[in-house]
């Protein structure tokens, strides 16, 4: 009688276990990719406002749209950081599906209404350390992921930035650079190298990595939207 009990109570088990619905799989995407952005110091409110729209308008130019809907999945995932000091990261937009001109523009639209804050120091390193976190924590699977990291500045707070990106590629992650070049220095300073030199050797890494330079902020959009339009494609 006990082994009878033991049995029903066992396919009972079993039949609870093949009766539980499968994991959902992750949504499929061309590439996942972290828009890492500067917010130190160094950049005053006009250039943050540039920055920001910038990034709003070469998301949802009707260009890059056309790329991403070219691509083999036909859609990217998108999530848009915030960094300034080795403490300070923040995923201002998380992951968002672009796949169509209607999910670019929603996507800007709510860029336009995020609040900012300036921080000041800048870790570039503790930016490529926080994006390689919210790239494992994507809800969709991408056949490539790319961290995109923006500045005005070489690293001056955390650990170098080389190890940081020496760490991402080894995991499969390739960086690409988009440095913003102006005669300002930074907390009275200028950087000890180009700041395009830098990001060359320091910053960008992974099979086919590159970088564009936005000359000033004044400029910042069109180099944006070149960056998207190579990164995807």
């Amino acid at each position: 009688m006990l082994r009878r009990s033991l049995l029903a109570s066992g396919l009972a088990a079993g039949a609870g276990l093949t009766a539980r619905p499968a994991r959902a799989q992750p949504e499929p995407v061309d590439v996942l990719l972290v828009l890492a952005v500067d917010v130190s110091r160094s950049i005053d409110e006009d250039e943050a406002r540039l920055q920001r729209e910038g990034y709003r308008a070469a998301v949802s130019d009707p260009r890059v749209v056309e790329v991403i809907r070219r691509g083999m999945i036909g859609a990217i995932g998108l999530a848009y950081v915030e960094w300034a000091g080795v403490e300070y990261q923040r995923v201002v937009i998380p992951w968002t599906r672009i796949a169509s001109q209607r999910d670019a523009d929603l996507w800007a639209e709510t860029l336009a209404e995020a609040p900012r804050v300036s921080l000041s120091w800048t870790s570039i390193s503790g930016a490529i350390d926080f994006s390689r976190q919210v790239l494992r924590e994507a809800p969709f699977e991408g056949t490539r992921r790319v961290i995109d990291v923006s500045g005005d500045g070489v690293n001056n707070s955390g650990r170098p930035a080389e190890h940081a990106r020496d760490e991402a590629v080894a995991e499969g992650i390739v960086i690409n650079g988009l440095p913003i070049v102006n005669d300002r220095p930074t907390f009275g300073r200028m950087p000890p190298i180009p700041l395009d030199r830098y990001f060359e050797q320091n910053v960008i890494g992974g099979p086919g990595a590159f970088m564009i330079v936005a000359e000033d902020f004044e400029a910042f959009g069109a180099a944006v939207r070149r960056k998207l339009l190579r990164e995807i494609a």
